[in-house]
């Protein structure tokens, strides 16, 4: 893990949703390390050790308007400004359309799956970007950086839902580029393949997932892993700072013309 100033993001003011786990928790470290004030949304406290003056956690459910809202306020009180917002926090249920297999109905896609995928991933993304946006535009610059998936542009087996939940956010990005480039605002995508372990990448997903799969339910999660070596090119699994450093790049002043894209960061992994 990049644990240096690597790219110089002083006096930068982030936000950055779903950021006390997994890719967030990188992001956090990795915007923290180049110098940047990093505003933490999540229903979930981050670890202690993570908070200082320049690091603030703001508990707040991105389905909710108000929250959000609230929330941004509160970071332009602290912090004085807003630079860019990394639109990172997502959900996953791992399910199939159908239950053809006849052995599992609870990995048969609900509406209440359906609803959960959307409204945190696709909802919640618009959401805070609209909030974002507001200050954004007014002071006539800035990033967002929304985390999409090669879910999203691949789509993948047991995962239709949520695929189509990045897949929208793909196309956000594209559509909120042409909208917010006059006002010198830039949007990109990140989409991250497959990934090392993460604790929400539970037992009970790789279960669901290898349901869906045609693998059985006794398939375990570390089988999955000695498949990647010829499933992905780069015969591995990424890190998760690959990602955060993609996404400090692209916050940062070096990549003022990149907008209106998504960037896989997937070893060359192009089949879902």
């Amino acid at each position: 893990m990049t644990t240096k100033k690597w790219i110089d993001l002083n006096d930068k003011v982030v936000i950055v949703t779903g950021g006390s786990m997994g890719i967030g928790e990188a992001t956090v470290q990795d915007l923290y390390n180049c110098g940047a004030s990093v505003a933490i949304f999540d229903v979930a406290s981050p670890k202690k050790e993570v908070l200082n003056k320049k690091v603030n956690f703001y508990k707040v459910d991105i389905r909710e308007k108000e929250e959000i809202e609230d929330a941004v306020k509160k970071v332009l009180k602290d912090f004085d400004h807003i630079d860019a917002l990394v639109n990172n926090a997502g959900v996953t249920r791992p399910r199939i359309l159908v239950d053809y297999y006849e052995e599992a109905p609870q990995y048969e896609l609900s509406e209440d799956d359906f609803n959960f995928m959307v409204d945190i991933n696709q909802k919640g993304t618009y959401l805070v970007s609209q909030a974002v946006s507001r200050v954004l535009y007014k002071q006539q610059s800035g990033v967002i950086v929304n985390l999409s998936s090669c879910a999203g542009l691949i789509g993948s087996r047991a995962h239709s839902c949520y695929a189509a939940t990045k897949a929208a956010i793909h196309a956000y990005t594209m559509s909120w580029a042409k909208e917010l480039g006059p006002f010198n605002v830039r949007v990109v995508g990140v989409a991250p393949g497959i990934l090392d372990r993460t604790p929400a990448n539970n037992d009970e997903k790789y279960r669901a997932q290898a349901y869906g799969r045609g693998m059985g339910l006794d398939k375990k999660p570390e089988d999955f892993f000695k498949g990647y070596k010829t499933s992905i090119p780069m015969a591995r699994p990424g890190h998760l700072y690959e990602v955060s450093n993609l996404i400090c790049y692209l916050i940062s002043d070096h990549a003022s013309y990149i907008t209106g894209v998504t960037i896989p960061v997937a070893g060359g992994k192009t089949k879902g």
